[in-house]
């Protein structure tokens, strides 16, 4: 009995992927988070992989911001900057904005778009 407690007390709460992009299958995505299908673009070049998808759902920036700053680090993704949602893994880069992000600051229904392309070279 003693157990059980400790471990529902130290279990994680909260963050977590619901699922996974269609479009980039080692992307999470927050459980709130729906992909728009049909709305994404996938190519394949010399450089790397280029993927634009689109999700949504009724949360706030903020909220989505948490959650990919900490899950990202789990999966090899290393944030760069402060403030900004830029992400850098191996020889790939990951962009994660808010084309209508001031509605989203309010709950409302959100838009995020997930950009993944090859890293620039320095």
């Amino acid at each position: 009995m003693m157990l059980l407690a400790c471990v529902l007390l130290l279990a994680p709460t909260g963050l977590r992927a619901e699922a996974f992009s269609e479009l980039a299958e080692d992307l999470p995505l927050m459980a709130g988070l729906t992909e728009y299908p049909g709305h994404g673009l996938v190519f394949d070049t010399p450089a790397g992989r280029i993927v634009e998808t689109y999700a949504g759902g009724e949360l706030t920036a903020g909220a989505i911001q948490r959650f990919y700053r900490q899950t990202l680090s789990q999966l090899g993704w290393t944030a760069q900057g402060v403030a900004g949602m830029h992400f850098v893994r191996e020889d790939e880069m990951l962009t994660i904005d808010f084309p209508m992000s001031p509605a989203g600051e309010t709950g409302d229904a959100i838009l995020v778009r997930f950009r993944i392309s090859p890293r620039p070279q320095d």
